[in-house]
């Protein structure tokens, strides 16, 4: 509870579209009270929980990111969405056959695990922490599966303006609910409130008949958005079929097991070692402490021998790992970054000092 100041600075600043990360002390306050019963609960089967992560430089105690995951969406209601979908009208005595884009309102997502929250300082951008930020959690996942379902999805920011003018809410949305983009947002939640379904089209939206710049927006992101979407395609999700019923953002799915971290990732004994982790045969991973109410995750250099992962007692001490501890690792390895690939190397990112300095 102590990182709500920090929580609700970042909620200031995040886009418009990030509805899990409202802008509103009450509900930032909720969400982590929600989130400390979540981590602290028995669970066998997913259900209304729900998971708040940050990223921290545990050398100064700041907060520089967020991320979550909702055990299942539309957990209270029905969780909706827009799926594509191609209308073949033919007429045999024309021989004329046409292939139409239309939008289906529809829930299918319902009860899927949700990737939520993402924010990361714009200054760490280009560093591998967002790879931790993100990833992390499908370590979480690794290790208790029961409390998610086998299928995700993450919603990702559409477009619209500084002034929150989205070209494909004003098409579409703003001609049944009457109001600007960002308070249909705010009032959606996590879009389970009936009064969508109320105020929806239920029949097909033909995307040839809305104005050319809403067509354009459909799938297309919110540069904010670009970042976290790059990862999670490089994870294995898709990217086709759904996008936001507000602003036409793309919806991902996948399924669990297909991910990369997922398929990578081993549960290993920890050994610290006092040899320096630097030598040429150390890698950077992806560990994760295999707890619920003291999770923590890291990048460390670190070495994997036989079931063992070595680390250096900096790392461990990070991580509050003793001797004989269980965690996951996951390479780090390559990854895409705004279109563009990069190996990350151990000193690329904001600090150059221990790569066990961060901590999510």
């Amino acid at each position: 509870m102590s990182d709500l100041p920090a929580i609700e600075r970042i909620a200031a600043v995040s886009a418009v579209g990030i509805t899990s990360l409202p802008p509103d002390h009450e509900k930032l306050y909720d969400k982590i009270r929600s989130s400390v019963h979540s981590f602290s609960t028995e669970v066998d089967v997913n259900g209304e929980e729900i998971y708040f992560f940050v990223l921290e430089n545990t050398a100064t105690g700041a907060i520089i990111g967020t991320s979550g995951i909702a055990a299942s969406a539309g957990f209270h209601d029905r969780f909706y969405s827009y799926r594509n979908e191609i209308i073949v009208h033919a007429s045999q005595e024309l021989k004329v056959s046409n292939k139409i884009h239309a939008l289906h309102l529809c829930h299918d997502l319902t009860g899927l695990s949700l990737l939520t929250s993402f924010y990361i300082d714009p200054a760490y951008a280009h560093s591998k922490w967002p790879q931790l930020l993100s990833r992390a959690r499908l370590l979480f996942m690794a290790e208790f599966p029961q409390r998610f379902a086998d299928k995700l999805a993450a919603e990702n920011p559409g477009l619209c303006d500084e002034n929150g003018n989205s070209p494909f809410w004003n098409a579409v949305g703003r001609r049944f609910f009457s109001m600007e983009y960002p308070q249909a947002e705010q009032l959606s939640g996590g879009r389970s409130k009936t009064f969508i379904a109320e105020l929806m089209p239920q029949y097909p939206i033909y995307v040839p008949l809305l104005p050319a710049d809403a067509q354009l927006a459909i799938g297309q992101l919110h540069p904010v958005a670009d970042l976290p979407f790059s990862i999670l395609l490089d994870e294995g999700f898709e990217a086709d079929t759904y996008i936001d019923i507000f602003d036409g953002g793309p919806t991902v799915e996948a399924r669990l097991q297909t991910l990369r971290t997922i398929q990578t990732n081993r549960r290993l004994c920890v050994k610290i070692s006092k040899d320096d982790a630097s030598n040429r045969t150390a890698l950077d991973y992806l560990v994760a402490s295999t707890s619920t109410d003291t999770f923590r995750a890291t990048i460390a250099q670190a070495v994997i021998d036989g079931d063992a992962l070595v680390m250096t007692p900096g790392a461990a001490s990070v991580m509050q790992l003793t001797d004989g501890d269980s965690v996951r690792a996951a390479p780090l390895g390559t990854y895409t970054s705004l279109g563009a690939t990069s190996n990350v190397s151990p000193s690329s990112g904001a600090s150059s000092s221990a790569n066990a300095g961060w901590n999510s």
